[in-house]
Parts: C-alpha cells; sequence; structure tokens
C-alpha cells in the first residue's frame, strides 16, 4: 500500500495477528468454576507494565471495584486505553497505578468538569500521554483484536490532529485511490468488564447497551470480570440472547454487589453524585489525594467495607430509587453529609 500520512503516536496493545489467534486457540471451552475472590483475580492476572482496558462507558457500568483493588495491591507501569473513560481512569492515575496513557476522552468528569487529578499528573510527568484516537477509533482497535486482523479500514480521524498524534496510518484504497485511515488492532493484555450477571463460568448477560464490551471482551488476552449477581447456569440458559460474552473469554468472575459504584448500574442504581464530588474535591492536591486514597482504598480490605464509609445499603437502596426516577425521595445519609435536608 502507499502510505500517505503516519501517526506520531505510541503504537500500544498491538500483536501480530497470528501470534494473539496461537493465544486464543489455547482458550479451553469447558465449563469450569472461574469464582474467585478480587483479590486473588487482580493478583494472578494483573502484571506490572501491562496494557489495561476498562469496559463500560464514562460514568457508567465500571468495575470500580477491579481498579480500588489494583490501586491497593500497588500495581505499577500500566499502559491505559483511555477510550471512553473519565472516574476510572482519574482514580487509575491518583492510585499510581499508571504511566501511560492513549487518550480519546479521559481529563474530565462531562458535566461535572475538567479532571484535577488527571491533568497535574501529566503535566508533572508522572503519566505520559503516549497516543490520542477518537473514541470510534479505539472501538475499531477492539474490533481489529477481535477479528484477529492487523487494522481496521475506516474513514474516522481523517484530517484531523487527533490522527496526527495517533498510531493509525493514512494509505491510498487501491480500489478508489483516495485516502482510507489504517487503524492498528489491539488486544489488551488485561481487561475488566463490569456486568449485571453471571454464572460461575463466567457467562455474562447485559441489560441495555453494551457500548464496546463485546469487541473489548474478545480482543483481551485475560478478562476479569466483576458482576453484581452470580446466578446458576439453569436462569443463564433461559436467556441465551442476554448472554453477550461467553464465558470461554473469562479467566476469572467475582460477585461484587454495587462493584460498579460511584457510578451508574442501568437499571441498578444511580450515580453517586456526592461521593464522585468528593473525589473531585480531595483530588485536587496530592494532600487532599492521599487523604482520600487513605480513607477509602488503603484504610478498608475489600469493597464493601469501602461502601460502609460512603453509606452502605442505605445510600445503595437510595441510589436504586433515584435510578427509577424518584426524585422525591429524602436521603437521612445526605443530611448527616451535608448538614441539612437534601433531596
Amino acid at each position: 500500500m502507499k502510505i500517505l500520512e503516519e501517526g506520531t503516536g505510541e503504537l500500544v496493545g498491538w500483536h501480530d495477528p497470528d501470534e494473539n489467534r496461537a493465544w486464543m486457540a489455547k482458550r479451553s471451552r469447558a465449563l469450569v468454576d472461574k469464582r474467585m475472590s478480587l483479590s486473588d483475580a487482580v493478583s494472578k492476572y494483573v502484571s506490572d507494565g501491562d496494557v489495561i482496558a476498562m469496559g463500560g462507558f464514562g460514568h457508567i457500568r465500571v468495575s470500580m471495584a477491579g481498579i480500588f483493588e489494583m490501586i491497593r495491591q500497588k500495581k505499577r507501569n500500566l499502559t491505559m486505553l483511555g477510550k471512553t473513560g473519565v472516574h476510572d481512569i482519574d482514580v487509575m492515575i491518583g492510585g499510581g497505578i499508571l504511566s501511560k496513557i492513549e487518550v480519546a476522552y479521559c481529563f474530565g468528569h462531562e458535566m461535572r468538569g475538567l479532571s484535577k487529578c488527571g491533568r497535574n499528573a501529566v503535566e508533572s510527568g508522572r503519566v505520559k500521554v503516549v497516543s490520542e484516537i477518537s473514541n470510534a477509533g479505539h472501538q475499531w482497535r477492539f474490533l481489529g483484536g477481535m477479528m484477529g486482523v492487523p487494522f481496521v479500514p475506516t474513514r474516522t480521524m481523517l484530517g484531523s490532529d487527533t490522527l496526527r498524534k495517533s498510531s493509525a496510518k493514512v494509505v491510498e484504497d487501491p480500489w478508489t485511490k483516495k485516502p482510507i485511515c489504517l487503524v492498528p488492532s489491539c488486544n489488551p493484555d488485561i481487561v475488566f468488564i463490569h456486568v449485571p450477571r453471571a454464572d460461575k463460568f463466567g457467562n455474562c448477560q447485559y441489560d441495555g447497551y453494551v457500548v464496546e464490551d463485546f469487541e473489548l471482551a474478545r480482543a483481551a488476552k485475560k478478562l476479569v470480570v466483576t458482576t453484581e449477581k452470580i446466578i446458576d447456569n439453569e436462569e443463564i440458559r433461559k436467556k441465551p440472547w442476554e448472554t453477550l460474552i461467553p464465558g470461554f473469554f473469562v479467566d476469572a468472575v467475582i460477585e461484587v454487589k454495587y462493584g460498579s459504584h460511584p457510578c451508574n448500574m442501568p437499571g441498578q442504581y444511580y450515580f453517586d453524585e456526592v461521593a464522585i464530588s468528593e473525589w473531585l474535591d480531595m483530588s485536587k492536591t496530592d494532600e487532599g489525594l492521599k487523604l482520600w486514597l487513605d480513607k477509602y482504598v488503603f484504610g478498608v480490605s475489600n469493597f464493601e467495607e469501602y461502601l460502609k464509609l460512603n453509606g452502605g445499603e442505605e445510600k445503595m437502596k437510595y441510589l436504586y430509587e433515584l435510578e427509577h426516577y424518584r426524585a422525591d425521595l429524602k436521603a437521612p445519609w445526605l443530611d448527616k453529609k451535608l448538614g441539612k435536608g437534601g433531596k
């Protein structure tokens, strides 16, 4: 092919398709019980220096439990594929486990404002942005990784500065002779995905939008699933059309109720805006960040203890009602938090 333009971004997460096909061919299709503790899963499947990606989208359906455990175990020098993440990446940066990021959008908290923690880390050099890409470009990278091909042709990013900062190439289409962007495929070393329900074999079912979890699960070299609930395989088989990730792609499955907190879990609980606001306020400075980490990550031994610090079951029930549009609810825990009546 005739190369017309090449991005200057670092190529991360790319593997020879044949090498990755061989890796995938080794996966057992047997129905094996893959339940284990979250601490064991992180210890076993996450290595320093890995290229990592997270399922979900923005502040929605994120495996925050997995992130807290990686920070607690002090994993280091991970390269994050920052596709559509926001709160997850910000906390990972604050926790010191990332050294590089490929950026789509990850230095802001949507309507809540920009990320002071992430910006401080990049401007100080603690974290390096090694490549940029669009959200669509990231999804096509995972699509290529799933398909076992070296790249995916697309028109995304053509003519933009994002392309120039990416690891993509522009070539001459052999048929039309027009420019076409080749997005390099990606197979992350480790992926965390949070799902509504799964069985002990790792078969995962979804409600609502999947975003790019379908491709990401199939592109991952190692996949750890956290789930709101582990259900019987018989229940999974009653609605096979809801099983979007087959168990043979999964290495570990862990039941972690409310495991996306303070993010949203569609149909189950709403965003915890009080907890997110506390993070945004405290993570502005290194001193505040340390206090937050000492309280919510290193000061507890597991995710259940973290939830108790954030209001426990009472608060989660309130967030459940919020998710179901009960905006008239009163929240006693919020009264205590703010020192005034809250709705």
